[in-house]
Protein backbone atom coordinates (compact mmCIF):
# COMPACT_ATOMS: atom_id res chain seq x y z
CA UNK A 1 0.00 0.00 0.00
CA UNK A 2 0.96 3.61 -0.62
CA UNK A 3 -0.06 6.74 1.39
CA UNK A 4 -0.13 9.68 -0.04
CA UNK A 5 -1.14 13.50 1.76
CA UNK A 6 -1.50 15.96 -0.38
CA UNK A 7 -2.55 19.84 -0.23
CA UNK A 8 -4.64 20.02 -3.41
CA UNK A 9 -7.57 17.52 -4.38
CA UNK A 10 -6.12 18.19 -7.55
CA UNK A 11 -3.21 15.64 -7.00
CA UNK A 12 -5.62 12.99 -7.30
CA UNK A 13 -7.14 11.58 -10.43
CA UNK A 14 -10.91 12.80 -9.98
CA UNK A 15 -12.93 9.86 -11.79
CA UNK A 16 -10.63 7.69 -9.39
CA UNK A 17 -12.05 9.69 -6.58
CA UNK A 18 -15.58 10.04 -7.80
CA UNK A 19 -15.76 6.02 -8.19
CA UNK A 20 -15.27 5.91 -4.13
CA UNK A 21 -18.07 8.06 -3.45
CA UNK A 22 -21.33 6.89 -2.87
CA UNK A 23 -24.82 8.38 -4.24
CA UNK A 24 -23.19 11.12 -6.24
CA UNK A 25 -23.15 12.75 -2.92
CA UNK A 26 -22.32 16.83 -4.42
CA UNK A 27 -20.62 17.71 -1.96
CA UNK A 28 -18.18 14.55 -1.78
CA UNK A 29 -17.26 14.58 -5.61
CA UNK A 30 -13.92 15.95 -6.47
CA UNK A 31 -15.80 18.95 -8.50
CA UNK A 32 -16.90 20.21 -5.49
CA UNK A 33 -13.95 19.97 -3.56
CA UNK A 34 -11.51 21.35 -6.22
CA UNK A 35 -13.75 24.28 -6.87
CA UNK A 36 -13.40 25.45 -3.64
CA UNK A 37 -9.81 25.24 -3.88
CA UNK A 38 -9.41 26.82 -7.07
CA UNK A 39 -11.18 29.85 -5.67
CA UNK A 40 -9.59 30.19 -2.51
CA UNK A 41 -12.78 29.77 -0.37
CA UNK A 42 -10.61 26.99 1.25
CA UNK A 43 -6.88 27.87 2.96
CA UNK A 44 -5.04 29.50 5.31
CA UNK A 45 -6.89 32.64 5.38
CA UNK A 46 -10.25 30.83 6.46
CA UNK A 47 -8.52 28.24 8.48
CA UNK A 48 -8.91 25.22 6.22
CA UNK A 49 -6.02 23.64 5.04
CA UNK A 50 -6.30 21.08 2.64
CA UNK A 51 -4.46 17.78 4.25
CA UNK A 52 -6.61 15.03 1.82
CA UNK A 53 -5.34 11.34 2.43
CA UNK A 54 -5.16 8.72 -0.46
CA UNK A 55 -4.27 5.39 -0.41
CA UNK A 56 -3.03 3.32 -3.73
CA UNK A 57 -2.69 -0.47 -4.42
CA UNK A 58 -0.66 -0.90 -6.92
CA UNK A 59 -0.92 2.75 -8.29
CA UNK A 60 -4.41 1.80 -8.35
CA UNK A 61 -6.99 4.33 -5.72
CA UNK A 62 -8.89 2.30 -3.26
CA UNK A 63 -9.20 4.74 -0.48
CA UNK A 64 -9.39 8.26 0.44
CA UNK A 65 -9.95 10.79 4.03
CA UNK A 66 -11.58 14.74 2.90
CA UNK A 67 -9.05 15.79 5.68
CA UNK A 68 -8.44 19.09 6.35
CA UNK A 69 -5.72 21.16 9.11
CA UNK A 70 -7.89 23.23 10.90
CA UNK A 71 -6.93 26.72 13.04
CA UNK A 72 -10.56 27.86 14.43
CA UNK A 73 -14.02 25.98 13.84
CA UNK A 74 -15.77 28.65 11.80
CA UNK A 75 -18.24 26.22 9.15
CA UNK A 76 -18.02 23.11 11.61
CA UNK A 77 -21.54 23.41 12.37
CA UNK A 78 -19.93 21.04 15.46
CA UNK A 79 -19.35 23.38 18.12
CA UNK A 80 -16.35 22.75 20.43
CA UNK A 81 -15.83 25.93 22.34
CA UNK A 82 -16.50 24.58 25.27
CA UNK A 83 -13.47 21.72 24.57
CA UNK A 84 -10.88 24.58 23.32
CA UNK A 85 -11.37 26.83 26.58
CA UNK A 86 -11.18 23.37 28.52
CA UNK A 87 -7.38 22.99 26.73
CA UNK A 88 -6.30 26.96 27.36
CA UNK A 89 -7.70 26.95 30.94
CA UNK A 90 -4.62 23.99 31.29
CA UNK A 91 -2.17 25.66 29.22
CA UNK A 92 -2.30 23.43 26.30
CA UNK A 93 -3.18 24.27 22.64
CA UNK A 94 -6.10 23.23 21.41
CA UNK A 95 -5.05 24.14 17.69
CA UNK A 96 -4.07 22.65 14.91
CA UNK A 97 -6.52 20.04 14.69
CA UNK A 98 -7.66 17.78 11.73
CA UNK A 99 -11.16 17.69 10.62
CA UNK A 100 -13.02 15.63 8.09
CA UNK A 101 -16.11 17.36 6.66
CA UNK A 102 -17.28 19.27 3.79
CA UNK A 103 -16.05 22.70 4.69
CA UNK A 104 -19.38 25.11 5.57
CA UNK A 105 -21.62 22.15 4.69
CA UNK A 106 -23.64 20.66 7.82
CA UNK A 107 -25.02 17.71 5.14
CA UNK A 108 -24.27 13.95 6.12
CA UNK A 109 -22.33 11.67 3.69
CA UNK A 110 -19.18 9.96 3.50
CA UNK A 111 -15.59 11.15 4.62
CA UNK A 112 -13.86 8.19 4.37
CA UNK A 113 -14.01 7.35 0.97
CA UNK A 114 -13.75 3.46 -0.14
CA UNK A 115 -15.62 0.79 -2.54
CA UNK A 116 -17.38 -1.27 0.62
CA UNK A 117 -16.07 -4.79 0.29
CA UNK A 118 -12.61 -2.89 0.66
CA UNK A 119 -13.27 -0.87 4.01
CA UNK A 120 -12.13 -3.70 6.26
CA UNK A 121 -9.09 -2.60 4.74
CA UNK A 122 -9.08 0.99 4.10
CA UNK A 123 -10.63 2.42 7.41
CA UNK A 124 -8.12 1.07 9.58
CA UNK A 125 -5.39 2.49 7.16
CA UNK A 126 -7.10 6.26 6.96
CA UNK A 127 -7.37 6.48 10.17
CA UNK A 128 -3.98 5.36 11.09
CA UNK A 129 -2.33 7.56 8.63
CA UNK A 130 -4.94 11.09 9.91
CA UNK A 131 -3.40 9.38 13.29
CA UNK A 132 0.11 10.06 12.38
CA UNK A 133 -0.40 13.30 10.60
CA UNK A 134 -1.61 14.49 14.32
CA UNK A 135 1.51 13.74 15.94
CA UNK A 136 3.99 15.11 12.85
CA UNK A 137 2.13 18.51 13.21
CA UNK A 138 1.21 18.25 17.28
CA UNK A 139 -2.47 18.13 16.67
CA UNK A 140 -4.55 18.11 19.58
CA UNK A 141 -7.35 16.08 17.64
CA UNK A 142 -9.47 14.55 15.01
CA UNK A 143 -12.91 15.19 14.12
CA UNK A 144 -14.89 13.18 11.46
CA UNK A 145 -18.06 15.39 11.47
CA UNK A 146 -21.74 14.18 9.41
CA UNK A 147 -20.25 11.09 8.48
CA UNK A 148 -22.32 8.39 6.69
CA UNK A 149 -20.90 4.92 7.21
CA UNK A 150 -17.99 5.68 9.15
CA UNK A 151 -19.09 6.54 12.33
CA UNK A 152 -20.29 3.53 14.22
CA UNK A 153 -16.71 1.40 12.69
CA UNK A 154 -14.71 5.13 14.75
CA UNK A 155 -16.75 3.96 17.49
CA UNK A 156 -15.73 0.93 17.56
CA UNK A 157 -12.01 2.43 17.51
CA UNK A 158 -12.97 4.00 20.82
CA UNK A 159 -13.48 7.47 19.19
CA UNK A 160 -15.81 9.68 21.19
CA UNK A 161 -19.35 10.24 19.68
CA UNK A 162 -21.54 13.06 19.40
CA UNK A 163 -24.72 13.51 18.50
CA UNK A 164 -26.85 16.71 17.00
CA UNK A 165 -29.99 16.88 15.51
CA UNK A 166 -31.46 18.47 12.33
CA UNK A 167 -34.67 18.51 10.32
CA UNK A 168 -35.12 16.49 7.02
CA UNK A 169 -38.25 16.31 4.99
CA UNK A 170 -38.69 12.13 3.78
CA UNK A 171 -40.49 11.62 0.85
CA UNK A 172 -43.51 8.71 1.28
CA UNK A 173 -44.12 8.03 -2.27
CA UNK A 174 -45.86 11.31 -3.09
CA UNK A 175 -47.47 11.83 -6.40
CA UNK A 176 -47.40 15.46 -6.08
CA UNK A 177 -47.12 18.55 -3.64
CA UNK A 178 -51.12 18.28 -2.97
CA UNK A 179 -50.36 14.27 -1.77
CA UNK A 180 -47.64 15.39 0.54
CA UNK A 181 -49.89 17.98 1.83
CA UNK A 182 -52.88 15.38 2.36
CA UNK A 183 -50.79 13.82 4.88
CA UNK A 184 -50.36 16.57 7.39
CA UNK A 185 -52.74 17.44 10.12
CA UNK A 186 -55.24 19.74 8.65
CA UNK A 187 -54.12 23.12 10.46
CA UNK A 188 -50.51 22.06 9.20
CA UNK A 189 -52.10 21.77 5.71
CA UNK A 190 -54.18 24.97 6.03
CA UNK A 191 -50.71 26.68 6.90
CA UNK A 192 -48.94 25.87 3.90
CA UNK A 193 -51.58 26.98 1.60
CA UNK A 194 -51.79 29.64 3.19
CA UNK A 195 -48.04 30.52 2.89
CA UNK A 196 -47.87 29.42 -0.83
CA UNK A 197 -50.98 31.62 -1.63
CA UNK A 198 -49.39 34.84 0.30
CA UNK A 199 -46.19 34.99 -2.18
CA UNK A 200 -47.91 33.93 -5.12
CA UNK A 201 -50.73 36.80 -4.56
CA UNK A 202 -47.68 39.09 -3.71
CA UNK A 203 -46.72 38.47 -7.80
CA UNK A 204 -43.42 36.23 -6.88
CA UNK A 205 -42.83 34.15 -10.04
CA UNK A 206 -39.67 31.09 -9.35
CA UNK A 207 -37.38 29.99 -11.54
CA UNK A 208 -35.63 26.39 -11.19
CA UNK A 209 -32.62 26.30 -12.94
CA UNK A 210 -29.81 24.39 -13.12
CA UNK A 211 -26.12 24.55 -14.07
CA UNK A 212 -26.61 24.47 -17.92
CA UNK A 213 -29.62 26.40 -17.79
CA UNK A 214 -29.04 29.68 -14.70
CA UNK A 215 -26.78 32.43 -16.84
CA UNK A 216 -23.84 34.42 -15.48
CA UNK A 217 -26.57 36.99 -14.74
CA UNK A 218 -28.33 34.38 -12.49
CA UNK A 219 -25.30 33.47 -10.70
CA UNK A 220 -23.82 36.99 -10.12
CA UNK A 221 -27.67 37.52 -8.45
CA UNK A 222 -27.42 34.92 -6.38
CA UNK A 223 -23.91 36.08 -5.44
CA UNK A 224 -24.74 39.04 -4.44
CA UNK A 225 -27.56 37.15 -2.16
CA UNK A 226 -25.35 35.17 -0.18
CA UNK A 227 -22.45 37.81 0.28
CA UNK A 228 -25.65 40.27 1.72
CA UNK A 229 -26.94 37.06 4.00
CA UNK A 230 -23.55 36.89 5.74
CA UNK A 231 -22.44 40.51 6.15
CA UNK A 232 -25.84 41.13 7.75
CA UNK A 233 -25.17 38.29 9.84
CA UNK A 234 -21.38 39.70 10.86
CA UNK A 235 -20.87 36.57 9.17
CA UNK A 236 -17.43 35.62 6.54
CA UNK A 237 -18.90 35.09 2.68
CA UNK A 238 -16.34 32.63 2.30
CA UNK A 239 -18.01 31.21 -1.10
CA UNK A 240 -17.84 33.50 -4.05
CA UNK A 241 -19.04 34.35 -7.54
CA UNK A 242 -16.34 32.35 -9.43
CA UNK A 243 -16.88 29.24 -7.33
CA UNK A 244 -20.33 29.30 -7.73
CA UNK A 245 -20.12 29.48 -11.50
CA UNK A 246 -17.20 26.93 -11.61
CA UNK A 247 -19.40 24.08 -9.85
CA UNK A 248 -22.06 25.41 -12.14
CA UNK A 249 -19.64 23.85 -15.34
CA UNK A 250 -18.54 21.30 -13.84
CA UNK A 251 -21.76 19.41 -12.21
CA UNK A 252 -24.46 21.39 -14.09
CA UNK A 253 -26.89 18.09 -12.97
CA UNK A 254 -26.35 18.71 -9.53
CA UNK A 255 -26.49 22.27 -8.75
CA UNK A 256 -29.95 23.92 -8.78
CA UNK A 257 -30.57 27.80 -8.00
CA UNK A 258 -34.13 29.12 -7.36
CA UNK A 259 -34.68 32.38 -7.91
CA UNK A 260 -37.66 34.76 -6.89
CA UNK A 261 -38.65 37.31 -9.37
CA UNK A 262 -40.86 40.22 -8.57
CA UNK A 263 -41.44 43.15 -10.95
CA UNK A 264 -39.17 42.08 -13.71
CA UNK A 265 -36.25 41.86 -10.76
CA UNK A 266 -34.66 38.93 -9.20
CA UNK A 267 -34.86 39.75 -5.54
CA UNK A 268 -34.33 36.53 -3.82
CA UNK A 269 -32.64 32.81 -4.50
CA UNK A 270 -31.89 29.82 -2.55
CA UNK A 271 -28.98 27.31 -3.86
CA UNK A 272 -29.43 23.75 -3.24
CA UNK A 273 -27.51 20.33 -4.33
CA UNK A 274 -28.84 17.01 -5.21
CA UNK A 275 -27.48 12.88 -5.20
CA UNK A 276 -29.12 10.44 -6.65
CA UNK A 277 -31.14 9.90 -3.44
CA UNK A 278 -31.02 13.22 -1.75
CA UNK A 279 -31.79 16.72 -1.75
CA UNK A 280 -29.44 19.47 0.14
CA UNK A 281 -30.42 22.93 0.47
CA UNK A 282 -27.31 25.20 1.53
CA UNK A 283 -27.58 28.89 1.12
CA UNK A 284 -30.30 31.65 0.63
CA UNK A 285 -30.78 35.37 0.28
CA UNK A 286 -32.82 38.28 -0.91
CA UNK A 287 -32.45 41.94 -1.39
CA UNK A 288 -36.24 42.72 -0.69
CA UNK A 289 -38.68 41.59 2.08
CA UNK A 290 -41.31 38.91 0.97
CA UNK A 291 -43.46 36.89 3.32
CA UNK A 292 -42.91 33.67 3.59
CA UNK A 293 -41.06 33.88 0.80
CA UNK A 294 -38.25 32.28 2.50
CA UNK A 295 -40.08 29.02 3.10
CA UNK A 296 -41.29 29.25 -0.81
CA UNK A 297 -37.87 29.26 -1.97
CA UNK A 298 -35.72 27.24 0.67
CA UNK A 299 -38.90 24.19 1.48
CA UNK A 300 -41.52 24.16 -0.64
CA UNK A 301 -39.89 24.54 -4.09
CA UNK A 302 -37.40 21.96 -2.74
CA UNK A 303 -40.25 19.02 -1.73
CA UNK A 304 -41.91 20.04 -5.21
CA UNK A 305 -38.66 19.35 -6.49
CA UNK A 306 -38.29 15.55 -4.54
CA UNK A 307 -41.25 14.98 -5.24
CA UNK A 308 -41.01 15.28 -9.15
CA UNK A 309 -37.24 13.34 -9.42
CA UNK A 310 -38.17 10.51 -6.55
CA UNK A 311 -35.22 11.64 -4.03
CA UNK A 312 -36.13 10.22 -1.25
CA UNK A 313 -34.78 12.75 1.91
CA UNK A 314 -34.19 16.39 1.60
CA UNK A 315 -32.22 18.09 3.98
CA UNK A 316 -32.56 21.89 3.89
CA UNK A 317 -29.65 22.60 6.45
CA UNK A 318 -29.01 22.67 9.74
CA UNK A 319 -30.74 23.81 12.89
CA UNK A 320 -34.55 25.23 12.15
CA UNK A 321 -36.94 24.12 14.63
CA UNK A 322 -40.02 26.26 12.36
CA UNK A 323 -39.17 23.11 9.64
CA UNK A 324 -41.23 20.87 12.01
CA UNK A 325 -44.71 22.79 10.84
CA UNK A 326 -43.61 22.95 7.29
CA UNK A 327 -43.18 18.75 7.23
CA UNK A 328 -39.66 18.54 8.33
CA UNK A 329 -38.98 15.79 11.33
CA UNK A 330 -36.30 15.97 13.59
CA UNK A 331 -33.40 13.34 12.84
CA UNK A 332 -30.15 12.49 14.61
CA UNK A 333 -26.83 12.96 13.34
CA UNK A 334 -23.63 11.67 14.38
CA UNK A 335 -19.96 13.12 14.54
CA UNK A 336 -16.68 10.72 15.68
CA UNK A 337 -13.83 12.73 17.57
CA UNK A 338 -10.38 11.71 18.93
CA UNK A 339 -8.62 12.75 21.27
CA UNK A 340 -4.80 12.55 21.35
CA UNK A 341 -4.60 13.67 24.58
CA UNK A 342 -5.09 10.51 27.52
CA UNK A 343 -5.79 12.71 30.02
CA UNK A 344 -8.83 14.80 28.22
CA UNK A 345 -10.34 11.38 26.96
CA UNK A 346 -12.46 10.37 29.52
CA UNK A 347 -14.07 14.07 30.29
CA UNK A 348 -14.64 14.57 26.34
CA UNK A 349 -16.35 10.81 26.45
CA UNK A 350 -18.40 12.10 29.19
CA UNK A 351 -19.64 15.53 27.60
CA UNK A 352 -20.84 13.53 24.65
CA UNK A 353 -22.36 10.71 26.35
CA UNK A 354 -24.25 13.34 28.68
CA UNK A 355 -25.02 15.61 24.94
CA UNK A 356 -26.23 12.80 23.73
CA UNK A 357 -28.83 11.97 26.16
CA UNK A 358 -30.22 15.75 26.47
CA UNK A 359 -30.13 15.55 22.45
CA UNK A 360 -32.27 12.33 22.38
CA UNK A 361 -34.85 13.96 24.92
CA UNK A 362 -35.16 17.01 22.14
CA UNK A 363 -36.22 15.19 19.53
CA UNK A 364 -38.31 12.85 21.64
CA UNK A 365 -39.79 16.77 22.90
CA UNK A 366 -40.03 17.64 19.36
CA UNK A 367 -41.84 14.51 18.22
CA UNK A 368 -44.96 15.43 20.47
CA UNK A 369 -45.18 17.87 17.64
CA UNK A 370 -45.01 16.05 14.69
CA UNK A 371 -47.12 17.60 11.74
CA UNK A 372 -48.19 14.68 10.40
CA UNK A 373 -51.46 12.74 10.59
CA UNK A 374 -49.42 9.44 10.94
CA UNK A 375 -45.89 9.73 12.32
CA UNK A 376 -43.51 9.22 9.97
CA UNK A 377 -39.66 7.63 9.98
Amino acid sequence: MDIKVVNAIDEIDAQSWNDLTPDNNPFCQHEFLSALEHNHCVGEQFGWIPRHVAVYDKKVLIGAAILYEKYNNYGEFVFDHVWHSAYEKYGLNYYPKLVSAIPYTPANGVRFLAKKDQINTVYPILLDAIQKICEKIDASSFHCLFADNETPWLAKQALSIRHDCQFHWHNQNYGCFDDFLANLKQKKRKNIRKERNKVANAGVTIRQLDGNTATDADWQNFSNFYRQTFLEKSGTPTLNLDFFKQIAKTMPNQVLLFLADLGGECIAGSLMFASDTHLYGRHWGCDEQVDYLHFEACYYQGIEYCIKHNLQVFEPGAQGEHKVARGFIPTQTTSAHWIRDDGFKAPIQHFCEQEAKHIQQYIEQVNTHNPYKEKTP
